[in-house]
């Protein structure tokens, strides 16, 4: 840092278990990841290329070694594995993986209904691959699952080799955790929490209130996901008490 505060919270050291703030890159150019890395790269620490950007994305190979050089692992959006497994064609999806050197894979069901036991022979396959993020919950706001459904997922997921889960909210953050005006459902978090470790979960939380609400909930180390590149060093502040939102939180 760049001067010295006290009573400042300690951040977990990269490459880290928890506190990781993951990285959405919606169609970012290779120029702009290297502004983006310049300021934000110590704090980012792995990037998804949202949804099935990567698809359309021009440069991709180029992009993905910029990140590569720079230490900071990424991967696909889980809805390209979807859009390769609607299609029957996960062995080509594999291949994918191989082409671009890819070290991480998300494995998601948020926009077709997979069996989940087939969505976790899908991450068995997988781990032997890459490292597995899997994602729970839906796309679909009018798909409401149980806390209990959540747990039985989560669990299941982690059992068959998932790295970290996902918390489903997009990348508006308006479904899965939180309700259409945003707000958490707090009850659901709650539930989830006393049968998942806290560690073991990325939360997207893109919005700064639903941001602030998981660091006053468990603290600086939480992972958070879905975090807009404008948004890493803002996203930092908030977990070190060095913004209004959080100033007191962390204070003796």
């Amino acid at each position: 840092m760049n001067y010295i505060l006290k009573n400042i919270p300690e951040r977990t050291l990269k490459p880290r278990q928890s506190g990781l703030t993951m990285v959405m890159d919606k169609g970012l150019s290779v120029r702009e990841i290297e502004n983006f890395l310049e300021v934000a790269g110590p704090h980012t620490d792995i990037v998804k290329l949202g949804w099935a950007t990567s698809y359309v994305t021009p440069n991709l190979q180029d992009k993905l070694i910029f990140y590569r050089n720079a230490g900071i692992p990424t991967y696909f959006g889980g809805t390209l594995f979807e859009a390769f497994v609607i299609r029957k064609q996960f062995d080509d999806y594999r291949r994918v993986l191989d082409k671009y050197k890819m070290e991480y894979a998300e494995v998601s069901d948020g926009s077709i209904t997979i069996p989940h036991e087939e969505k976790c022979d899908y991450i068995r396959k997988l781990k032997e691959q890459v490292t597995v993020i899997s994602e729970v919950g839906s796309k679909d706001s009018a798909k409401i699952l149980a806390p209990y459904k959540w747990i039985n997922l989560m669990k299941a997921e982690i059992d068959a080799g998932s790295w970290k889960v996902i918390a489903e909210a997009r990348e508006s953050g308006n479904v899965g955790i939180y309700r259409d005006s945003g707000e958490v459902r707090q009850g659901l978090v709650d539930e989830i929490l006393t049968q998942i470790p806290q560690e073991s979960i990325i939360w997207e939380a893109p919005q700064k209130a639903q941001q602030v609400w998981f660091i006053k909930l468990i603290g600086s180390n939480i992972n958070l996901g879905n975090i807009a590149p404008a948004d890493v060093i803002p996203v930092e502040t908030l977990r070190l008490g060095l913004r209004g939102d959080t100033f007191d939180h962390f204070l003796e």
